[in-house]
């Protein structure tokens, strides 16, 4: 309890040196409370600070509380949405530029973990770290083998710091909803839910591992992206141990320049692999800023990535991977109406918003973008010109999306500093092209019936009766309306021929379905035998299931 009293009394120390405590209170019911810290000696050895602007005292602020504050900064500054520009910019500059802890605490947690001497594990290891972050620290070293590779440990005791920290963060969220003008359009604690998961999941190596391995898997043998390799056997919750890669850091331009990198290729390359990744894998990496990534000194004519630290990855539903696809790509062919459907469509609009006013916001903020030169439109300018559209149709950016804007934002800005000219719209067009056309040719749309056949077989035994069900029940009501007279009888008909012609169009509609579980199960059949195609008489089959299913809805 003291602990987290003095914790408490650290905040308001920052608080009052940045004048939060003005920018917080200001316009709230609360505003009067300011007058309790008109007497405080902070306030008054610190009025440079207090002077700076907002943005920019919120950012030293956070740095100044700790690296689990400056993580919650780094998640805020991807929620634009949410806030103004200037504080958003700020918040953007925010580094894991944190101060090692002692090699002798990096030494005892590897042993702990790993059950073994520092000295019998490895052949030789580096006390000082290669880099060190909010959550963990790198160090090098080498296997008895000669390999090198790095090793990432756990802060000590961060588990406990974060736990402490982000149970405060939900108090002064509470607060902040309470009193803030715009306290419930905000969501504070819904942000710091986000980031509370979001920051959990790094203390886990094991996951980041394992993310690592699904990514190196996914870009096996590809010349555009390397994943280094992970040693399982010496990886554990708190330690991980991993292939150590030589590249240029992609901050370091004039050395990819010194030795003839083609700086358009690999601009271009970026913007490839973000698509790759969100569309056709649904795994991305989710933390790309430039501390990241390095560039392989290898093969400069045609320019290949290499990425670490996996501690963030993103996926998206099915759902979400159309519509945000669909999204971008009536964004590059100005079909603003579209853009408005899927919104509403997706659920990201309220269901009442109408297209016409939703297709004519999005309209006036696009249209004077797109009359730039395509080189230099910025798509995350799109974002965050749509955010303040957002804002009068009570859109709420979904948590599934905050990652994938992030990363969006992430390679374009990468993109641009690597390549100026980088044409964001012509690199990604002809890959989401594709990617629709592939998502909706019958092989594919036959794929998702296969994957979707053992549900189908699941509810097989209970159709005839919900079949006879429906047929009895539809009889008894054409009964009732021909005994009170509300339906006539055509002349030369009973109402059992009326009925009849009433369950056409049901017994149509059965029929299809039955033919396309049928070509489903003999594609799932087919798929499980090795084959890589669908035969061209299950697409047949399917194809007359689906002719009989058109049938039926006609004649309902």
């Amino acid at each position: 309890m003291m602990v987290r009293i003095a914790r408490l009394a650290r905040i308001e120390h920052v608080m009052v040196k940045y004048a939060l405590e003005e920018l917080f209170l200001e316009n709230t019911a609360a505003h009067p409370l300011r007058h309790l810290f008109l007497l405080s000696p902070t306030r008054w050895m610190n009025s440079e600070t207090r002077a700076l602007p907002r943005g920019q005292r919120i950012r030293l602020a956070l740095e100044e509380l700790g690296p689990v504050f400056v993580k919650l900064g780094q998640a805020l500054s991807t929620r634009r949405d949410l806030l103004p520009d200037d504080i958003g910019d700020e918040l953007t500059l925010l580094q894991d530029n944190v101060k090692p802890f002692a090699s002798e605490l990096a030494r005892i947690e590897i042993e702990r973990a790993l059950n073994e001497k520092v000295e019998v594990l490895f052949q030789s290891f580096e006390d000082q770290p290669i880099a060190s972050a909010s959550v963990a620290q790198v160090h090098g070293a080498v296997m008895h083998d000669g390999s090198e590779v790095i090793v990432k440990v756990l802060r000590p005791g961060i588990s406990e710091t974060i736990r402490r920290d982000v149970s405060l963060m939900y108090l002064l969220a509470d607060i902040a909803a309470a009193t803030l003008r715009d306290g419930k359009r905000l969501r504070p604690r819904e942000v710091v839910a986000e980031y509370d998961k979001t920051i959990h999941d790094e203390l886990d190596l094991v996951a980041e591992a394992t993310n690592a391995v699904v990514l190196r898997n996914n870009f096996k043998d590809s010349d555009t992206l390397y994943i280094p390799e992970i040693h399982w056997d010496y990886t554990r919750s708190s330690v991980m141990v991993q292939e150590r890669i030589s590249g240029i850091p992609i901050r370091d331009i004039k050395a990819m320049e010194a030795i003839g990198m083609d700086m358009k290729k690999l601009a271009e390359h970026g913007v490839e692999i973000f698509y790759t990744q969100v569309f056709d894998h649904n795994f991305f990496h989710a933390d790309m800023h430039p501390g990241n990534i390095f560039v392989s000194r290898e093969h400069p004519d045609n320019p290949q990535y290499i990425a670490v630290d996996f501690g963030i990855v993103g996926s998206l539903t099915d759902e979400d991977q159309r519509y945000m696809g669909e999204n971008l790509l009536a964004f590059f062919q100005r079909d603003y109406r579209r853009v408005a459907q899927l919104h509403i469509d997706s659920g990201w609009v309220p269901r009442g918003t109408r297209v016409s006013e939703l297709e004519a916001g999005v309209r006036a903020v696009c249209e004077p973008i797109f009359e730039k030169p395509l080189a230099e439109i910025s798509l995350g300018d799109v974002l965050l010109q749509l955010f303040n559209i957002a804002r009068r149709f009570d859109m709420e950016v979904q948590p599934q999306l905050v990652l994938l804007q992030k990363t969006l934002l992430n390679i374009e800005g990468l993109g641009r500093q690597l390549y100026p000219d980088l044409d964001l719209w012509a690199t990604g067009k002809p890959f989401l092209k594709r990617w629709v056309v592939k998502r909706n040719n019958p092989q594919t749309i036959l794929r998702r019936f296969v994957d979707q056949a053992p549900q189908m077989l699941k509810a097989m035994p209970e159709l005839p009766m919900m079949v006879h069900d429906h047929v009895d029940l539809q009889n008894q009501l054409l009964r009732r309306e021909l005994a009170s007279g509300s339906v006539k009888r055509a002349p030369g008909t009973g109402w059992r021929q009326g009925a009849d012609t009433a369950d056409r169009g049901l017994r149509y509609s059965i029929t299809g379905a039955a033919i396309v579980l049928s070509a489903a199960l003999l594609g799932s059949a087919n798929v499980m035998a090795g084959s890589d195609t669908v035969p061209w008489w299950v697409l047949l089959t399917a194809l007359l299931g689906a002719a009989f299913l058109m049938a039926g809805l006609r004649r309902r």
